[in-house]
């Protein structure tokens, strides 16, 4: 009795509450799939459309007896709804010969005497005089939370040994309004921020006054990370970054290319008359969307928007995107964004089952001001500035001050975040998850971390098998201090190398930074034309597990350095170090050697060499993690130039050589629409004076089977030298917009690659004549240049390359096409 009380209570609160929850599947009579439909409650504005695959799901906090399915060319079909969740529908709709009502054209739409294209081409022409546009300066106040959330739990999955003690956690279980999935919530975050822009200037400046996180991570990094994540669009631009891929977006000029647009209705909105109109994709496999938006008839400033990603889209590890947007009337004439919300499915597969994790971004807007004009100096980004209290405002703050109240389950995520971090065993998956991520091993009652672990092995010709082991200290992300070193031992040379560096931020609002280190150890010179004086920078010489042809022409390295760097202004440093090396050859197979008189009769083996060096480096729009003496980057698309200057010191400490070396490197990243990004690497450099092989610019060879920035394909080490030289790369990834075009291959979701890569040098004769290492010098003076074509994303983790030769085909042995392999993770 007590059962069907407690059922009858939970039947009559739905209907009480009001909510319906419909989910199914619209075919025809052979039960073939019907997509992108029109799917809504009777009477209302509330629906969705169909995906490929005909499947629909969506809710409403009110109480609705039917549901409306209509699709050109079909009967408009009524469905009665129960309350509450009606979910497993399959509706099948009959052909309408009549065609009495359309809704939503099937296949291509046309292009001409379309008035939804009509209405679109008004968008474009305003679309630069709405919302925030239409304002010399503006300012608002923003609410954000961020939550991830497991989905698609069921008994089998809550009985998994996995969760043997963590039981209490399934209490948060709840529904999704969006895919009607059950979901587990596991992390929230939530930020009060100020927004100031100018569009005179095109300057806009964000200051963050609290953050609140569920406690798995804290701090200024994990807003970074969630910013890279769901980084901030603007529905008007022609492309919507989302997962670092660009979505044409249903507003962009271009999208009468890759859109069906149909006028499906017109009713006020806030006593506004607007337009509904509907939009799909042309063609599968496309980074496009599907859904609806409304416009007002007038402004033909955007209402209401609503976006869900392709599945078919070639975007890897995200099986949904789908994203609503709000505006509200200020006046008359402006239309502003009040409400913005993404949610994102990760999931290893995009089968309907598979389970994954949630996203899920909430913007909120308001107390908007216009034409406050700032001065410059406001909008000028801190270098290093952190305040602590924005990550320590109390639970009575945030009562008073976020935009909305938290619901029952995202209240409950803190308080049972805090409990999991007591159970053992969350604590060893945690700690695994960080090790895997990091490659340290933490320490924290030494408060220092072991690694990274992924560096422990290695073989080379002349160490044979090499152990490595490291180690630094870690009181947290943001010291501002930190030590670390290794040791690693060789096997075959019987001999112990070591390295160990020290760095110390003395100033943090202008990162002054003070560093210091020594390392002897075997290296591989000659795989890069930009020299670095980073004492425990990445050794190749210890990676021939996986390359081709011998690998001895090592060196052995005595390096010493001291240096002082500053960050006046946001990603822009200034470097100066002191540094003294000793080189000599590590192999009885190849020579240092070089000549110490005009008669070539007196030779050294080992070069000492003491050496300042000044730097000025570059990044605009760089991003960074963390605000200690070593910080993350958020990704690589940024622009870098880097400019360095070089003065041998003869004579100092024994010094061998009197040399002045310049080198500048640029790096451009170009976002070409919906065709890609393009890389250009440009590297140039000369050296004026005598300097032997050790000094030398070696135009850097690529002996492994992977794929390896700024080396060529086809080069072996030593092939070229050069004391001048001029490097020029081209690499052009299309993200897969040829192949999503070929039939055959639109399912596997390939990425193409093509680039092309050369390189000019010479050699000076007053270097020629003091070479007595017994290797000929030669330089492409010629231009050497070789290309390469490549398919990325094959099992969504490896790229393979196929490089040719392009000159210099008459050298002995010379390589003329080689494959190149490389794995990674990305969307």
């Amino acid at each position: 009795m007590k059962k069907k009380l407690v059922l009858f209570t939970l039947f009559f609160a739905a209907i009480a509450l009001g909510q319906t929850k419909v989910g199914g599947k619209v075919v025809d009579k052979k039960g073939e799939s019907i997509p992108f439909a029109s799917v809504f409650f009777k009477d209302s504005r509330e629906g969705v459309i169909t995906d490929e695959n005909g499947i629909f799901y969506f809710e409403s906090e009110q109480n609705y007896t039917a549901l409306v399915v209509l699709f050109e060319g079909y009967e408009k079909r009524e469905i009665p709804l129960k309350p509450g969740l009606n979910q497993n529908l399959k509706i099948t709709l009959k052909e309408n010969e009549q065609l009495k009502e359309i809704v939503i054209h099937t296949g291509k739409t046309s292009k001409k005497d379309n008035p939804a294209l009509d209405i679109l081409r008004k968008i474009w022409e305003r679309r630069r005089k709405n919302g925030l546009k239409m304002f010399k300066q503006y300012q608002y106040e923003k609410y954000e939370k961020v939550e991830f959330d497991l989905n698609t739990i069921d008994s089998a999955f809550m009985k998994s040994k996995v969760f043997k003690g963590m039981e209490f956690v399934f209490n948060q279980i709840d529904t999704s309004k969006i895919s009607g999935k059950t979901f587990l919530p596991i992390f929230i975050n939530e930020t009060l921020s100020e927004v100031y822009g100018d569009n005179e200037t095109k300057k806009t400046k964000e200051i963050t006054t609290a953050n609140k996180n569920s406690g798995l991570g804290s701090g200024d990094g994990v807003n970074t990370f969630i910013k890279d994540l769901y980084a901030d669009y603007d529905i008007y631009d022609n492309y919507l970054k989302f997962f670092d891929k660009d979505f044409v977006s249903p507003l962009s000029r271009t999208g009468i290319n890759v859109y069906n647009y149909v006028l499906s209705d017109s009713m006020y909105i806030d006593n506004k008359w607007c337009y509904n109109i509907v939009y799909y994709p042309r063609r599968k496999n496309e980074l496009t969307f599907k859904g609806d938006f409304w416009v007002n008839d007038t402004t033909f400033a955007i209402k209401k928007i609503n976006l869900e990603a392709s599945k078919s889209a070639n975007i890897n590890w995200v099986k949904e995107i789908y994203i609503e947007q709000e505006f509200e009337v200020m006046n008359d004439s402006v239309f502003l964004l009040t409400r913005d919300y993404m949610m994102s499915d990760f999931s290893f597969s995009k089968k309907e089952e598979s389970k994954g994790v949630y996203g899920k971004r909430t913007s909120l807007f308001k107390n908007h001001q216009f034409d406050k004009k700032k001065e410059d100096k406001f909008f000028k980004e801190e270098v290093n500035f952190y305040d602590n209290s924005v990550f320590n405002k109390s639970d009575e703050f945030w009562e008073e001050n976020r935009f909305e109240n938290l619901n029952k389950n995202e209240a409950g995520i803190y308080k049972m975040l805090d409990t999991l971090k007591e159970v053992p065993r969350f604590k060893r998956i945690y700690n695994l998850a960080s090790i895997l991520g990091s490659g340290y091993i933490e320490i924290p009652k030494w408060k220092m971390d072991f690694g990274p672990i992924f560096s422990t092995f290695g073989y080379n010709d002349v160490e044979g098998q090499r152990l490595r082991f490291g180690g630094r200290t870690y009181f947290g992300s943001n010291d501002t201090w930190r030590i670390q070193g290794y040791t690693a031992y060789g096997f075959k040379d019987n001999k112990f190398k070591y390295g160990i560096s020290g760095k110390w931020m003395v100033d943090k609002k202008n990162r002054i930074i003070l560093s210091a280190g020594n390392r002897r150890d075997v290296e591989q010179i000659g795989v890069s034309l930009t020299t670095s004086n980073d004492v425990l920078g990445r050794s190749f010489a210890s990676s021939s597990f996986f390359s081709s042809g011998t690998n001895n022409k090592l060196t052995s390295v005595n390096l010493s350095t001291f240096g002082f760097e500053i960050e006046p202004v946001k990603n822009l440093t200034f470097q100066t170090n002191l540094s003294y090396r000793t080189l000599k050859s590590a192999s009885n197979q190849f020579s240092l050697d070089y000549y110490t008189d005009a008669t070539q009769t007196t030779t050294k083996s080992e070069v000492k060499q003491s050496e300042i060096n000044f730097v000025t480096e570059f990044t605009p729009k760089r991003r960074t993690v963390g605000y200690g003496v070593e910080r993350m980057e958020v990704d690589n698309n940024y622009a870098r130039l880097f400019l360095s200057y070089s003065q041998g010191l003869k004579g100092v400490m024994n010094s061998d050589f009197d040399y002045q070396k310049l080198q500048f490197y640029y790096r451009q990243p170009v976002l070409i629409g919906g065709f890609g990004r393009l890389f250009s690497t440009l590297e140039v450099g000369k050296t004026f004076g005598q300097v032997p092989l050790g000094l030398m610019g070696v135009i850097p060879g690529n002996q492994s089977y992977f794929i390896i920035d700024n080396t060529y394909n086809l080069l072996d080490y030593y092939d070229f030298v050069a004391d001048e030289y001029a490097s020029l790369h081209f690499e052009h990834h299309f993200n897969g917009r040829l192949f999503s075009r070929v039939p055959l291959l639109r399912k596997l979701n390939w990425r193409e690659i093509v680039g092309i890569k050369g390189v000019y040098g010479t050699v000076s004769d007053e270097n020629r004549f003091i070479n007595a290492s017994g290797l000929v010098y030669r330089a492409p003076e010629d231009i050497y240049w070789e290309y390469h074509a490549g398919i990325g994303n094959i099992f969504k983790v490896l790229r393979i390359d196929f490089a040719w030769r392009g000159s210099y085909l008459d050298i002995p042995d010379a390589n003329r096409f080689t494959v190149k392999a490389s794995f990674g993770f990305y969307f």
